[in-house]
């Protein structure tokens, strides 16, 4: 079976398939504006279909874990169609998602009956003020009785990100606030440095702070750094036996941060992006229309693989063809 690799190494067996770019909120650091329709690209997200023959592709190339982003997904009336269609026909176990967290506690059975086997939600503060001054939205009870909901069902594999914004939700406060709740939550708590992108410079100038902020606490209270295999990604992971949950960090402007990168990421629209801030990429749509393309996509696929850089270039403010990250889903 071929497996995809590049140049350097790297294997990738994890796919971010964004499905939709619209999002009902309005976070400052993403689409503070809301969601804007791109009049120059008049193409429709990806249908199931699509989405089947583009799953059933990358199954044979190796991959095993697919994560269904945004914009927010769950907006799509056929998401839990997805969900069924990546695990039972085109064979991927282990599907995940990334949301808003949008009627959360409403969707929670559904979210656990579907077979889904993981859920990333966006949180930026625990203060309800804070919370919606970020996002545009006073949705922070029902979503934090959603994550209850959750965990009384028995669901397990439940992440929390924030973005790191400096003078917002960055103090020894804030970060005591998060201690406290998963302290007595089974729950994953990572905080994700600012990263610029096409539209946000100003936005960037004035909330980015270093993640060593938050590493500096984590040193000081005893936090101990968990190492994983080579395919574990990204993110820096901490634990504390006194604590039911982790702590965790994505530092983007690290030293060696791309060395660990294991995915590939798939638009809404079909584009697949070698990199998050890469300006590589080729559209995948006309391979995906029929049942007999199947060979030819793996093909374009890993052709494309030797295309994929070292690192992005963030430190340098190249931001590639990242407009914003609900175009690419984050």
């Amino acid at each position: 079976m071929n497996i995809l690799k590049d140049s350097f190494g790297r294997t990738f067996p994890y796919i971010r398939l964004s499905i939709s770019d619209v999002c009902n909120f309005k976070c400052g650091y993403c689409l503070p504006n809301g969601y804007q329709i791109e009049k120059s690209d008049k193409r429709k997200f990806l249908h199931l279909d699509e989405i089947k023959r583009l799953a059933k592709c990358f199954y044979e190339l190796g991959v095993n874990k697919i994560r269904i982003t945004g914009g927010e997904p769950t907006i799509r009336k056929d998401f839990f169609d997805i969900i069924k269609v990546l695990k039972f026909e085109a064979g991927i176990q282990n599907v995940t998602i990334t949301t808003n967290g949008y009627k959360l506690d409403k969707k929670a059975e559904q979210f656990v009956s579907s077979g889904l086997t993981g859920i990333n939600i966006s949180i930026d503060s625990l203060n309800k003020e804070t919370f919606k001054n970020i996002t545009g939205h006073d949705r922070l009870p029902e979503i934090l009785h959603g994550i209850e909901n959750l965990q009384n069902l028995g669901f397990e594999n439940i992440k929390i990100n924030a973005v790191l914004l400096n003078g917002v939700n960055s103090s020894i406060n804030d970060f005591n606030t998060w201690a406290k709740y998963i302290k007595k939550n089974k729950v994953d708590f990572r905080y994700i440095e600012l990263m610029r992108t096409g539209d946000n410079l100003d936005y960037f100038k004035k909330y980015h702070v270093s993640s060593n902020t938050f590493k500096e606490y984590l040193n000081e209270n005893n936090w101990i750094y968990q190492t994983f295999g080579k395919d574990a990604g990204p993110a820096l992971n901490y634990i504390n036996p006194n604590f039911k949950g982790k702590f965790g960090i994505i530092a983007p402007y690290s030293k060696d941060f791309c060395k660990s990168c294991n995915r590939l990421r798939i638009t809404s629209r079909g584009d697949l992006r070698l990199c998050l801030f890469g300006n590589t990429g080729i559209n995948l749509r006309h391979l995906l229309q029929e049942d007999d393309q199947l060979n030819e996509l793996k093909d374009l696929i890993l052709k494309q693989m030797k295309f994929k850089k070292e690192s992005h270039h963030l430190e340098l403010g190249d931001t590639g063809s990242t407009k914003n990250l609900s175009k690419t889903g984050g």
